[in-house]
């Protein structure tokens, strides 16, 4: 059992690709967030022995290890370290539970986790010529995919995209075009059931967006749901590949947010600590990474005995 607490959080709002916060670098966002945890926080932030930080796409503006360069722009103490891990769509969990592991075996006490994206801001990316001489370079969009593609992986295990091994487990599974928009359909009304409610009140930090002529938007709500659909719009999408069930209305979409807790042992206050947890990572076929999700679970009922 590991004995991490989280004690508080925060995040930003989820922007739409090219949405409102399309001007804001990863790096600042993430920045924006640390620094509004630690100044409403009661907790010793001298004590901060290190920031981790998810990050998948890191060949721009995430700076190699945005972990540090968000830490120190967001007030964090020099002598506190900084991490970035990558474990592509599972990383800002990945950052939560090494800072729990780190605290369970009595590394250190306070740890500030968890993840930033700008898949807007990904730049287009170009590897150096393999020859002397050479007028052919090659550009690749680092927004999302492998970037510069491994033949050899390719040759041996395919060169999927999300969408692609999102319809090969759809055919495996036997999930047709009309289960799959009822899913998403439904997802999309909990959201808005949920925000309604005020669920997501308290853990939105508002962006301030400078604009023209000193003029400063707001930024405070979610830009990628979307419960006003109907099943009726949604079925009238065409699948992104002939014969699949994926569509720009059931997909998940490309998107840019920063989400921060703390983390740290019982000895500020069990009471207001969330809980121990425990953890098992899934690896799975690449050619249906959706399923990694599902994989752990029945280990994890196992060790439950």
């Amino acid at each position: 059992m590991l004995q991490g607490y989280i004690y508080d959080g925060l995040r930003s709002p989820f922007g739409r690709h090219a949405g409102a916060l399309a001007a804001v670098r990863p790096d600042d966002l993430a920045a924006r967030v640390i620094r509004a945890l630690v100044e409403r926080s009661d907790l010793p932030v001298e004590r901060i022995e290190d920031v981790i930080l998810g990050n998948v796409c890191q060949s721009g503006e995430d700076s190699r290890n945005v972990a540090r360069f968000a830490g120190l722009l967001g007030g964090v103490r020099e002598e506190a370290g900084g991490l970035t891990v990558n474990r592509l769509c599972g990383s800002g969990m990945a950052a939560a539970l090494d800072a729990a592991r780190s605290i369970t075996v009595g590394e250190a006490g306070l740890y500030l986790a968890g993840g930033t994206e700008s898949m807007t801001r990904a730049p287009f990316v170009m590897g150096k010529s393999p020859s002397a001489w050479d007028r052919q370079p090659k550009i690749y969009d680092s927004t999302i995919g492998t970037r510069f593609p491994n033949k050899q992986f390719a040759k041996e295990f395919g060169d999927y995209t999300m969408p692609q091994t999102a319809d090969n487990l759809a055919s495996e599974y036997g999930i047709g075009r009309e289960e799959s928009d009822a899913f998403a359909h439904a997802s999309q009304q909990k959201y808005e059931a949920a925000r309604a409610d005020g669920f997501f009140k308290d853990e939105i930090l508002p962006i301030e967006i400078p604009g023209r002529k000193g003029a400063v938007t707001v930024v405070d709500a979610d830009e990628h749901p979307r419960p006003e659909t109907t099943l009726e719009k949604m079925a009238s999408l065409k699948p992104i590949f002939e014969g699949g069930v994926v569509t720009a209305a059931n997909a998940s979409g490309a998107m840019m947010a920063r989400r921060r807790s703390w983390w740290g042992p019982r000895i500020w206050g069990r009471s207001r600590g969330r809980g121990s947890c425990r953890a098992r990572l899934p690896g799975c076929r690449p050619g249906s990474w959706g399923s990694g999700r599902a994989s752990p679970c029945p280990r994890r009922w196992n060790a439950r005995g």
